[in-house]
């Protein structure tokens, strides 16, 4: 059996979301808590299939115990604000009723002269649970057809059950 090695929470909900709104059944998903667990991860798992999913400056400990590994580009929320758009993000946290403490985190001087990836980046790290909230959120509003290609190609990679034919 395959058996998915995330770094964090947000990935594992980012993939679950996903793959239920693809109907693809996915096997266990085990977050680890930061790629520097891999290692750990994978000996506890020396008899199954793994895949991986990691950021991209974390890459190496992954590969280095892993064979299929994912990388999202620079991050997991990197790859669903490119997917969906600036303007489609903040209309998810405009529902949220969060818009306003969005606009004061990005009039902070430290942040004024930052790109709007990591003004969000920010945004989403900054608060305790806001990365799995707003991770669910995105995965919830990106269209399917627009899902970022290290995410779907895991999906279907890992798949227990075949996507439904169109």
């Amino acid at each position: 059996m395959t058996i998915i090695i995330v770094e964090g929470e947000s990935d594992r909900i980012v993939l679950e979301v996903l793959s239920t709104r693809m109907g693809i059944a996915l096997p266990r998903i085990v977050a680890i808590g930061g790629a520097s667990g891999v290692r750990r991860a994978a000996a506890e798992l020396r008899d199954e299939s793994i895949v991986g999913l990691v950021d991209a400056n974390e890459r190496a400990y992954f590969e280095r115990v892993i064979e299929h590994v994912f990388v999202c580009d620079p991050d997991l929320e990197g790859e669903l604000v490119r997917a969906l758009g600036y303007d489609a993000v903040e209309a998810v946290i405009a529902e949220q009723g969060e818009l306003e403490s969005f606009r004061r985190l990005q009039n902070q001087p430290a942040q004024r002269d930052r790109p709007v990836e990591a003004q969000l980046a920010r945004f989403f790290g900054g608060r305790s649970g806001n990365k799995s909230r707003y991770a669910h959120l995105l995965a919830c509003t990106v269209p399917l057809d627009r899902i970022p290609a290290p995410l779907a190609e895991l999906i279907r990679a890992a798949a227990t059950q075949p996507p439904p034919t169109q």
